[in-house]
This record gives structure tokens, C-alpha cells and sequence, in this order.
């Protein structure tokens, strides 16, 4: 299973912004619906999204206006605008102000999901290339991304695939918790109870492949999932 987007819409009508939180949750993403420009703000400003799609007409503000609040929170944020103004210069504008996509109204589910996973597909492409590491530092040890190798002062570790793929995971987000959700999605493609046992040998082996350097340690957070602990020297 991929990584779970996590989409922001700002949506007045009620009718509408149901309809399209409930299929695109239906269709796999984590789906937040704010009503006005006021909420759609503040709720960038308290959650990390992977895209925004945002209603030209709102009652508060436009959705060009509520764009580029965004962006001064977010710049990297992209944004979809959906519209039931058709007029050219309306479109021109939205791209002009960064837009990565523009549908009109009446909105096509079907359509929209195809132009999202498109559109997310690009992004991640584009960033996988800016920013692929060759190798993790963790403490005295150097996890190699493409020998998949772990090295310790010159000392080869053979891992398993999946022993590699958790600790490359760990590794990225160092010193954050990752859930248990997210690791058994990234790694095994599927989050239940068999696949959360065999988590715990994998750490358990993890644990054991990194015990020469007394500044590492997985923690296991109660309920929630294993967090990479490296004390910075």
C-alpha cells in the first residue's frame, strides 16, 4: 500500500464538500474539509498537507486570495482550484498564481481522483530526485541506501530486505515516532495484527544489528509506534 495523502478541502457548499470528503476518503486519501477561507487557513497552519484543492467562491475570502495566504504559510503546498467560473481569464489567473491544476464545476469524482493521483505522482517523482540520499548517518553507523548495506566502522551487517526497509524508515525520520500504521504500511503493505507481531522480532533484530553504539536506541512509545533515538554528540 502507498503512502496515505493527506489532502486539504476548502469547500463552502455543504452538498458538495460532503460528497467529495466522502469519495476521496472511499478512494484511500486522509480527507480535511473546512467550510470558509478562515478555517482552510487555520487549518494549514495546524496540520501538514500534501495538496490543497480550494473553491474560488468562498463567503469570506476567494479562493485566489486564500492561495496565496497558503502559500506565504506553505510555499511548497501545491493547490488545485475548483470553479464553477468558467471564463478564461479566471483560469489564466489561477495558474498564474501557481495553481497545478483547475476544474470546473459540476466536478466529475472520477475525474478529479485521476488529475490528484496524477498530479501527486509528479510531485513525488520529482521530489524523490531532488532529494534521494545515498547513505544514513546513524551514530557510528552508515546505513548505505544503494549497496543496502549497514557499516559499521568498516564492519559489513548483512539485514534481511525487511530489516533493511525498517531501518531505512527509522533512519528518515530519526528521533520522530513513526506509528505503527505507517510502518506497516511502508514496509509491509498491510497494517494488521500477524504483520504488527512480526514488527517486533524485526526490532528486536534491529536492536541487536545496532548495539556497538551505545548512543542508539529504538523506543518503543506505548500504543503508537518506534521512534530512532540518536544522541547528538
Amino acid at each position: 500500500m502507498d503512502k496515505i495523502y493527506k489532502l486539504l478541502l476548502v469547500e463552502d457548499d455543504n452538498a458538495l464538500g460532503y460528497l467529495l470528503s466522502e469519495y476521496l476518503g472511499m478512494k484511500g486519501f486522509a480527507i480535511t474539509w473546512a467550510k470558509d477561507a478562515a478555517e482552510g487557513l487555520l487549518k494549514t497552519k495546524t496540520n501538514v498537507f500534501d495538496l490543497a484543492i480550494l473553491d474560488v467562491m468562498l463567503p469570506d475570502m476567494d479562493g485566489f486570495e486564500l492561495s496565496q495566504k497558503i502559500k506565504s504559510i506553505n510555499p511548497e503546498l501545491p493547490f488545485i482550484f475548483l470553479t464553477a467560473r468558467s471564463l478564461k481569464i479566471d483560469v489564466l489567473k489561477g495558474f498564474s498564481l501557481g495553481a497545478v491544476d483547475y476544474l470546473k464545476k459540476p466536478i466529475d469524482e472520477e475525474e478529479l481522483v485521476v488529475r490528484i493521483n496524477a498530479l501527486l505522482a509528479r510531485l513525488v517523482n520529482t521530489e524523490e530526485q531532488e532529494t534521494r540520499v545515498s547513505q544514513y548517518e546513524i551514530g557510528d553507523y552508515i546505513l548505505n541506501m544503494d549497496n543496502f548495506e549497514l557499516n559499521y566502522k568498516g564492519q559489513h551487517i548483512k539485514l534481511t530486505g525487511k530489516e533493511f526497509d525498517l531501518l531505512a524508515l527509522l533512519a528518515k525520520n530519526k528521533n520522530q515516532l513513526c506509528t505503527h500504521k505507517e510502518i506497516l504500511t511502508t514496509v509491509w503493505d498491510k497494517n494488521d495484527y500477524f504483520n504488527k507481531k512480526s514488527l517486533n522480532v524485526f526490532i528486536s533484530h534491529l536492536r541487536k544489528h545496532l548495539g556497538q553504539d551505545p548512543k542508539l536506541g529504538i523506543v518503543n512509545v506505548s500504543r503508537r509506534g518506534f521512534m530512532l533515538r540518536v544522541e547528538e554528540e
